[in-house]
C-alpha cells in the first residue's frame, strides 16, 4: 500500500517546480517581448500594404470596365457600391461588402485625379498623421 501512495505524489509537480518554470518563462518573455511587439508592428504595415495593392488591383479593374477611376467623392466606396450615373459596374470589386479600415483603425486616403499618378491611396500608419518613422510612417501607393 505504501508503494501506490508513493506513486500518486509523484504524478504532479511541486509548488517549486511550478515556480522555477514560471520563472524561466517570465525571463524568455521579457528577451523576447521587444521582438514580438516589433514584429507585430512589421506585420500591420505589411498588411497596409496589402491592402493597398489589394485596392490598386479593385480600382484598375474598375477603371477597366467604366473607363474612369472613381472621383474623390465616390471614393473607395465606388468598388463595393454602384456610383449614380456610372455604366459598366460589374462590382463589387472586393471581397467584403464593405471597405476595409487600415490595420490600425483608419480609413484610407483616396483622393483622384492624384498629385503622384492617377489616383493617390494612402495610410497614414500608427499615428494617423501624415509623415513618421517605423509604424508611424506614410504607406502610399507612388
Amino acid at each position: 500500500m505504501k508503494l501506490k501512495n508513493s506513486r500518486r505524489w509523484r504524478k504532479g509537480f511541486t509548488l517549486i517546480e511550478l515556480l522555477v518554470v514560471l520563472v524561466i518563462l517570465g525571463l524568455l518573455a521579457s528577451l523576447a517581448g521587444p521582438k514580438v511587439i516589433g514584429y507585430l508592428g512589421g506585420a500591420k504595415s505589411d498588411s497596409a500594404k496589402l491592402q493597398i495593392e489589394e485596392f490598386g488591383a479593385a480600382l484598375d479593374l474598375f477603371k477597366l470596365e467604366t473607363g474612369r477611376y472613381p472621383t474623390t467623392q465616390e471614393g473607395l466606396q465606388a468598388l463595393v457600391q454602384a456610383p449614380p450615373n456610372v455604366t459598366g459596374w460589374n462590382g463589387p470589386y472586393l471581397k467584403k461588402k464593405t471597405v476595409p479600415k487600415d490595420p490600425w483603425g483608419n480609413e484610407y486616403r483616396y483622393v483622384s485625379p492624384g498629385q503622384h499618378g492617377l489616383y493617390d491611396l494612402s495610410s497614414f500608419g500608427a499615428d494617423n498623421r501624415e509623415g513618421g518613422e517605423g509604424e508611424n510612417r506614410d504607406l502610399t501607393n507612388w
